[in-house]
C-alpha cells in the first residue's frame, strides 16, 4: 500500500473526514497536511512514512483483537443478548460499583439481565488476551416537556444575566437577580427563564468577558454571586457592615449603562475575600457543615479545579505559560475557591427552587457552551481527553461567512472513549443539576467537529462517536430530569436532526434563519414541532435591530461591506420585513404592523413545543448582545438592561407577551399560577 493510502486509511479509522461540502456546495478535500495535524491532535505520531505505516498496522491489530466494539449502546432496563464467540469468560461491573456484579463462562451468546442506566464495564477474556467493552445503558430518549411538565406547548423568557439591573446588585447581574426575574416571568405565565452560560470564567482571567469562552464548564462563574445572600452569614451583623463599607466602590458600576467587567471584578473579589474571612470565623455551624459536605462530595475533581484557580492567582490565567515543574498553591487559597463554588452552587440552586415555587414547571434554562478556553481550568483538569495542537471552529457558513476560529479546546474521540466519557459526564451532571431545561450550544459538534490546526494547515472535520455521546446525554438528562435542546444551526448533515429528535433532544429554530430557497419566511405551521423557537439569539439582531437594519449599519461602519452592498442588503431587508408582516397568524387574524407583537404572535401560534422570548425584544432594545467578529468595536457582553427588575416587576412589561402566549395555549391559567405560587 502507498503511503498516501496508508495515511487515508489511518485518518478514516480516527474519524477524520476526507472531504466536505462548504456553504456554496463546493466539495472541499482535507489536505494531507491537515490530516497529519489532526492525527497528531489525536495522539498519533505521523512524522514520516514509517511512522504512518507503523501507526496503521498497530491500529489494525487493535481492531482485529476485538470481538465487540469498544462502546456498545444497549437499552436501559431491558435484557441484552450479545454474540461473543471465542470468549472463555466474562465479567460485568456496574457503573456505581467496584465489585463484579455478574460473570460467566464460554457461550456463543451472552445474555444480560436488565441493567440500570449508566456506563458499565464488560470484560471479555479469550485466548488472545482480554478486552473491555463499555456498555452504555441508556433510556430510549431524554425527558420530554410533556413528561416533565404535563404541558405540550409552553414559553419562556431569555435575558442576559450580566446585564440585569437591581437595587441590590453591584453593577453586574447575580443569581438573586435571576431568581427575582424568574418570579416576575412566572407571574406572567412563563415556564422557564433562560440566561447566557454561567460557567467559570477563571479567577485570574480579566480580559475575556464572553460567557461562551469559559475556563471550565463544570464549575460556576462566581462573579454572579449575590454578596448579600451568602449562606450562613445573612444574620451576621458583620456581613452587612462589609457591604456598607464596599458600597462606594461600586457606585459608578451601578450607574453605568454598560458593565465594567474588569472594574467590577477588582472591587468584587476584594469584597469576597473579606466575606470569606468573616465566614470562617462567624458563619452558622450548619452552613460550615454544608460547605464541608460540598467539598467532600466534589472529590478529586473539585480539588484539582480549586488548585488550578489558586495557582492561576500566582502564575496567570493560561497554564500553558506557567513555569515548568510541580507547584503547590499558597495555603488556604484552594479552600477559598472551593468556598466560592459552594456559594455559587447554593445560590443557583435557590434560584431554581424559587423559579419552580413561583409556578415555573421547568425553571432555569441554562446554556452549555461548546468548549473551554484552551489554557483554562478544564483543559488543565481533563488533559487526558483533550486534542492537542488544534482549536475548535467552523468553516464558512451563514453564521460566519469567513469561517470562525473559536480558540476553544476540542475533545479527541479516541481519548473520550478510553476515559469512558468521564469529562463530558461530569460537565453534563453539574449543569443539569441546576436546570430543568438545558441547551447544548453547537450540538453539531457531537456529530463532527471542525478542528483548526495550530501549524497553519486548513481546518478539517473529525467525526465524533455521536450515538455514544447522545446516549450519555440521555442518561444524565434522565437522572436529572432535565429537558435538552440541541442548537443545530449551521451546516447540518442530512438526517442529523432526526437523530437528535429520536434521542429526545429538541431542535433549535431561529426565525431569522427560517427561510425557503426563495428567501421568504416559512409559515408558522412549517416550523418543526420538536423544537424550541425564538426570533434571534445573542449573536443576531433583536427584532427592533432587524427592523432598523442595525446589523447592516454595523457591517458598513466596520468596513465589512461597502455602500453598494449595504444598499442592496437594506433593500433585501425591506422585502424581508414586508414578507414577515404579511404572514397571517391564523385564518381570521389581520396582519399586524407592530413588528414585536406580530413576531411574538407568529411564534406563539406555531406548532413548536417551546417558544423563547428575548427580554431585549419585549423592551424593544435595538442593539444586539454580541456582534460576531468584533471584540471592542461593539459593546459585546457589556450592555445592561434599560429597566431595573423593580420596574419590570411593578409594571406591565411582560403582561402583553404573556397574554399573546396564553391566547395561543402556551400558558397555564392565572388561577393555576396563583395556586402554584401559594
Amino acid at each position: 500500500m502507498s503511503v498516501t493510502g496508508a495515511l487515508n486509511d489511518l485518518a478514516r479509522s480516527y474519524g477524520i473526514v476526507a472531504e466536505f461540502h462548504d456553504l456554496s456546495g463546493a466539495l472541499r478535500p482535507t489536505s494531507p497536511d491537515t490530516v497529519k495535524a489532526l492525527l497528531r491532535a489525536n495522539g498519533v505520531e505521523v512524522d514520516n512514512d514509517a511512522m504512518i505505516r507503523d501507526a496503521l498496522a498497530e491500529r489494525r491489530m487493535q481492531e482485529a483483537r476485538r470481538s465487540l466494539p469498544q462502546d456498545l449502546i444497549i437499552a436501559r432496563g431491558e435484557p441484552t443478548s450479545l454474540g461473543i464467540a471465542g470468549t472463555t469468560s466474562w465479567q460485568l461491573t456496574l457503573e456505581s460499583e467496584t465489585d463484579i456484579a455478574l460473570e460467566g463462562g464460554h457461550s456463543d451468546i451472552l445474555t444480560l439481565p436488565p441493567l440500570p442506566g449508566g456506563l458499565h464495564s464488560l470484560t471479555l477474556t479469550h485466548g488472545g488476551g482480554s478486552e473491555i467493552v463499555t456498555l452504555i445503558a441508556a433510556p430510549k430518549a431524554a425527558p420530554s416537556i410533556g413528561e416533565s411538565t404535563g404541558l405540550d406547548r409552553l414559553w419562556g423568557l431569555n435575558a442576559a444575566l450580566y446585564g440585569l439591573r437591581s437595587d441590590l446588585n453591584l453593577g453586574l447581574g447575580n443569581f438573586d437577580d435571576l431568581a427575582r426575574l424568574a418570579e416576575i416571568a412566572a407571574r406572567n405565565g412563563a415556564s422557564f427563564i433562560g440566561v447566557n452560560p454561567v460557567h467559570a470564567t477563571g479567577w485570574a482571567e480579566t480580559a475575556t468577558i464572553s460567557p461562551y469562552s469559559p475556563s471550565h464548564r463544570g464549575y460556576l462563574n462566581t462573579a454572579h454571586i449575590a454578596a448579600d445572600r451568602i449562606p450562613g452569614l445573612q444574620d451576621v451583623a458583620g456581613a452587612h457592615d462589609l457591604l456598607q463599607q464596599a458600597a462606594a466602590g461600586f457606585a459608578a458600576a451601578k450607574a453605568s449603562d454598560t458593565v465594567d467587567h474588569e472594574g467590577h471584578a477588582a472591587a468584587f473579589r476584594t469584597l469576597l475575600r473579606r466575606v470569606f474571612a468573616l465566614f470562617e470565623t462567624a458563619a452558622e455551624p450548619v452552613a460550615m457543615a454544608d460547605f464541608a459536605s460540598f467539598c467532600a462530595a466534589g472529590g478529586e475533581s473539585l480539588r484539582t479545579f480549586t488548585e488550578y484557580e489558586a495557582l492561576s492567582e500566582e502564575n496567570g490565567p493560561d497554564w500553558r505559560t506557567w513555569p515548568a515543574g510541580p507547584a503547590q498553591p499558597k495555603p488556604g487559597r484552594a479552600h477559598f475557591h472551593g468556598w466560592l463554588q459552594w456559594v455559587a452552587s447554593m445560590q443557583l440552586d435557590m434560584a431554581q427552587s424559587r423559579a419552580q415555587k413561583a409556578g415555573m414547571p421547568l425553571g432555569l434554562y441554562l446554556d452549555l457552551a461548546v468548549g473551554p478556553r484552551r489554557g483554562g481550568a478544564e483543559t488543565w483538569c481533563e488533559g487526558d481527553s483533550i486534542a492537542k495542537g488544534v482549536s475548535l471552529g467552523a468553516p464558512p457558513d451563514h453564521l460566519g461567512p469567513a469561517g470562525q476560529n473559536w480558540n476553544l479546546a476540542a475533545y479527541a474521540p479516541e481519548k473520550q472513549r478510553q476515559t469512558r466519557y468521564r469529562a463530558l459526564r461530569r460537565i453534563l451532571r453539574e449543569n443539569m443539576r441546576h436546570a430543568g431545561l438545558m441547551r447544548i450550544d453547537h450540538v453539531l459538534g457531537m456529530n463532527r467537529s471542525y478542528w483548526i490546526p495550530d501549524d497553519g494547515s486548513p481546518g478539517g472535520y473529525v467525526r465524533q462517536p455521536v450515538e455514544s455521546l447522545l446516549a450519555v446525554v440521555a442518561i444524565e438528562a434522565e437522572r436529572a430530569g432535565t429537558v435538552i435542546v440541541g442548537e443545530d444551526l449551521g451546516l447540518v448533515p442530512d438526517g442529523f436532526r432526526d437523530t437528535l429528535n429520536r434521542r429526545g433532544l429538541y431542535s433549535y429554530s431561529v426565525l431569522q434563519y427560517e427561510m425557503d430557497n426563495d428567501g421568504r419566511f416559512r409559515r408558522p405551521g412549517d416550523l418543526r414541532p420538536q423544537s424550541l423557537a425564538c426570533f434571534g439569539t445573542h449573536d443576531t439582531p433583536t427584532i427592533q435591530g432587524f427592523w432598523s437594519g442595525r446589523d447592516i449599519d454595523w457591517w458598513q461602519h466596520l468596513g465589512w461591506i461597502d455602500g453598494d452592498v449595504a444598499s442592496a442588503a437594506r433593500e433585501r431587508r425591506e422585502r424581508e420585513k414586508r414578507d414577515l408582516l404579511s404572514i397571517p397568524v391564523d385564518m381570521t387574524a389581520r396582519c399586524g404592523t407592530d413588528p414585536v407583537t406580530h413576531v411574538h404572535r407568529l411564534l406563539a401560534a406555531s406548532p413548536v413545543a417551546m417558544v423563547s422570548v428575548q427580554l431585549d425584544d419585549v423592551l424593544e432594545v435595538v442593539e444586539a448582545q454580541n456582534l460576531p467578529g468584533t471584540i471592542d468595536e461593539h459593546p459585546n457582553w457589556r450592555r445592561r438592561c434599560p429597566l431595573s427588575l423593580g420596574e419590570i416587576g411593578d409594571g406591565q412589561v411582560l403582561s402583553g407577551v404573556g397574554r399573546i402566549m396564553a391566547d395561543a395555549g402556551r400558558a397555564r391559567s392565572p388561577r393555576e399560577r396563583r395556586k402554584d405560587s401559594a
